[in-house]
């Protein structure tokens, strides 16, 4: 699937070097008691009241903890030492053991599949990745939720649509193995992306009760990572991590709140997904924070754009005219709150965005042979004017999108 989670190159995967640790704090240190403005902040945020004239080493390494987040330096020390032993076992071939054969790990992308092994988990994995945050959810039998789902995948990421079927045929058919497991784990992150296919199975899940121990691991923050944007950035060892701490049994109220939840989103009105918001609660951290992302795709009453649509033409707005792919990147890297989206899911929103009576930027290189992360874009004046307030995008828009079960059609479609 072309949405499917891939690994983040270039993205930082977690693994700490003490060393470097070490010189942080003493580059802390000099730079705080030169009274360099940026260090006395860091040193004020963690440890306030703390005079610069009494700092000393032990102080500056606790804020490079805290930094990290970790308590204390023993305990940043402490994590480091831990993930540079699972790196050795894994060198020297002598790995841990962790699962079993008759372990499943379910994932909603395939991003992780080989650093599990690498990391030494022996358990199957399997893939279930239809991507909710984008697309109509209907609520029709499965085979024709299935094929609904499979024409827009087919469409807006430029797959054959019987490929496009027979992979979503197959993942939906291997829910239904999941009792032939005796441990499931899912690995999810926080993001819209993961949670709303999480509250799907979750909800298939409560309904198919397989008899079988089911784990989840939902993180969205891991000890040493500034910038955690998911799982499939993590080093083999940090993956490790995560299914020594971050690895719970699925509850009751976890899968009621999947079962809530899902019929939530696939609402033709945000009410219901607002009433779970407002509410605040949630036996899994990360959802609440993910299903409020996820509404904020629906158009700003201001400007008519989604939150996606927006930063997009801020980035523009700030850069200049920038190729496609790096528009991708600095959304992704930098303005993105809750980063959710596949490369070739931007180019799907990009390629929505432009079915306008006036466009808000321009391919500058429209080639039919450009690659689409090469190609240029760059802000219109009405762009400009859309960014700003002073014109409403759903009064331009021509197309129709979905944000859940809910449709967003443009003046011209009714």
């Amino acid at each position: 699937m072309s949405a499917s989670r891939t690994s983040k190159s270039g993205i930082f995967d977690g693994r700490l070097n003490l060393e470097q640790q070490r010189k942080r704090a003493k580059e802390l240190l000099k730079s705080a008691r030169a009274q360099q403005g940026d260090a006395q902040t860091r040193i004020s945020i963690h440890l306030p009241g703390k005079s610069i004239e009494d700092l000393q080493l032990a102080d500056s390494q606790i804020v490079i903890a805290r930094e990290n987040g970790f308590a204390s330096w023993p305990k940043l020390k402490s994590h480091i030492d831990r993930i540079t032993e699972h790196q050795r076992q894994i060198a020297s071939g002598h790995l841990p053991t962790l699962d079993t054969a008759q372990t499943l790990h379910l994932r909603c992308g395939s991003d992780i599949s080989h650093c599990l092994k690498l990391a030494g988990f022996v358990g199957a994995f399997m893939e279930f990745s239809d991507p909710f945050c984008q697309g109509p959810v209907p609520d029709v039998p499965l085979p024709d939720f299935i094929e609904t789902r499979a024409r827009f995948i087919a469409s807006s990421y430029r797959i054959d649509f019987p490929d496009a079927l027979s992979r979503l045929q197959r993942e939906y058919a291997g829910l239904a193995t999941l009792g032939d497991y005796d441990h499931v784990v899912l690995w999810f992150e926080h993001d819209s992306y993961d949670q709303l296919i999480l509250a799907f199975l979750l909800d298939f899940i409560a309904t198919l009760r397989p008899q079988t121990r089911l784990d989840l691991i939902c993180v969205d923050r891991v000890p040493g990572v500034e910038r955690f944007i998911g799982l499939g950035q993590l080093s083999p060892e940090l993956l490790i991590w995560c299914w020594e701490n971050a690895r719970a049994p699925v509850s009751d109220a976890m899968l009621e709140c999947g079962q809530t939840v899902w019929p939530a989103i696939r609402a033709s009105n945000p009410d219901a997904l607002r009433a779970i918001i407002d509410n605040g609660q949630s036996p899994i951290p990360c959802m609440i924070a993910a299903l409020d992302r996820h509404l904020r795709e629906l158009p700003d009453p201001g400007n008519g754009l989604g939150l996606t649509q927006e930063l997009t033409l801020q980035i523009l707005a700030d850069f200049g005219p920038l190729p496609a792919g790096k528009v991708f990147g600095h959304l992704m890297l930098s303005y993105e709150p809750l980063p959710f989206l596949g490369d070739l899911m931007f180019r799907g929103i990009l390629a929505d965005m432009k079915q306008t009576r006036s466009p808000l930027f321009d391919f500058a290189d429209n080639q039919p042979h450009t690659p689409w992360p090469e190609q240029i874009l760059s802000l219109t004046e009405t762009g400009h004017e859309v960014l700003s307030g002073t014109r409403n995008f759903m009064e331009l828009y021509t197309g129709e999108r979905w944000v859940g079960g809910i449709r967003i059609a443009g003046a011209a479609v009714g």
